[in-house]
């Protein structure tokens, strides 16, 4: 019996999840693996991966010598994250289902089956790390700055991050490549996937309207002028530059044009030029909150973020009837409600909550 016990990884068929893995067995684990099928639908253009990827998978986990399991997760990824995706796209919001598939996917549906098969913990491929005392787990920032992936992990909560391991969040990506080459990984040199799995390369606002009607309105500049019509507000997001096709005549200024709001009692878009005082906001409410450990006593200061990859932001927190008001020290540009607003006091990542709405105060 191995005494550092059974860890089941999810293997993508990507190069993190298979470092990960080798990672395991060079500390010892016994390692088995699993592969995750989140989206069923037969995509003939060729923009979502998941043949692929697991057959690179199990070319990963033969090179090893780990077992793979396959699973089909499609049916709770569609009740769990699609259908909420669609239904913030119909209020003409943006969501972030990166996030919702970590917490209902990846660390509750795949936990639950890894620990039918036996398995002691999970493990990713995630840059981030856990720690654990004073009785409580700690969700840390990954110490490779350019992949710290907490942001899409601040739903977890104790029970899920006390089953799961992040072997990479130590190093950083480049020795993550270093290693697969090292040990003749076939993903060693595997690009890295982008945005949702099943949208690929395609373009966005088309994958959307084969499930959302149109709903044609006004695209406007600032005084009210009609530029052109779109398509509906759900297939724009605030601080969108592509795709919105506007050409000269409409200004004196080559400037770019970027969506600053979207109106939806009125069905509208409006656009501004360049880095535009529109764009910006110093405050925004947040709901659904959610605390890795014990909620912070309101109020307090952090810091935080309101997308990923974002430099960290210096902000306050309080109470605001039934939700809470962050109040950032710079105005933050391109709030959309819709997003995840994460928290941090240094390097760890306290929880976070759903941008309602932004404002100047």
């Amino acid at each position: 019996m191995n005494k550092l016990g059974k860890i089941i990884v999810g293997l993508s068929g990507g190069v993190d999840s298979s470092v990960a893995t080798l990672m395991l067995l060079e500390q010892g684990y016994k390692v088995e693996a699993l592969f995750m099928k989140n989206w069923d639908e037969d995509d003939k253009d060729g923009h979502c991966t998941a043949e692929q990827d697991l057959s690179d998978a199990q070319k990963v986990a033969d090179k090893l010598g780990v077992k793979l399991h396959s699973i089909n997760f499609s049916a709770d990824y569609w009740e769990d994250v699609f259908e909420h995706f669609l239904q913030e796209h119909k209020k003409g919001r943006t969501p972030n289902p990166d996030v919702l598939c970590n917490q209902k996917i990846k660390f509750k549906v795949f936990l639950e089956h890894a620990l039918s098969l036996g398995a002691d913990k999970i493990a990713t491929g995630h840059y981030a790390r856990i720690t654990h005392n004073n009785n409580s787990y700690q969700l840390k920032t990954g110490l490779d700055d350019n992949k710290d992936q907490s942001y899409f992990l601040h739903l977890l909560n104790q029970e899920q991050l006390s089953k799961s391991l992040f072997p990479l969040g130590e190093i950083s990506k480049t020795k993550v490549r270093e290693l697969a080459r090292k040990h003749d990984l076939i993903t060693a040199d595997k690009k890295d996937s982008t945005g949702i799995c099943f949208i690929g390369e395609r373009n966005f606002s088309e994958f959307l309207q084969t499930y959302l009607p149109k709903q044609q309105g006004n695209i406007v500049d600032e005084q009210g002028k009609f530029i052109k019509h779109h398509q509906g507000l759900a297939f724009y997001t605030i601080g969108q530059r592509k795709g919105l096709e506007i050409g000269g005549g409409f200004s004196d200024s080559p400037a770019p044009w970027f969506v600053a709001d979207k109106r939806i009692d009125s069905n509208e878009i409006l656009v501004v030029q360049g880095d535009h005082k529109l764009l910006y906001h110093n405050t925004l409410t947040t709901s659904n909150l959610h605390w890795i450990d014990i909620q912070p006593e309101i109020p307090f200061s952090c810091v935080a973020k309101i997308r990923y990859r974002q430099d960290s932001q210096e902000c306050s927190v309080v109470k605001d009837s039934d939700s809470l008001k962050v109040i950032f020290k710079n105005p933050q540009r391109a709030i959309t409600p819709g997003q995840s607003i994460v928290f941090y006091q240094e390097d760890t990542c306290l929880g976070g909550g759903i941008i309602e709405q932004r404002s100047n105060e």
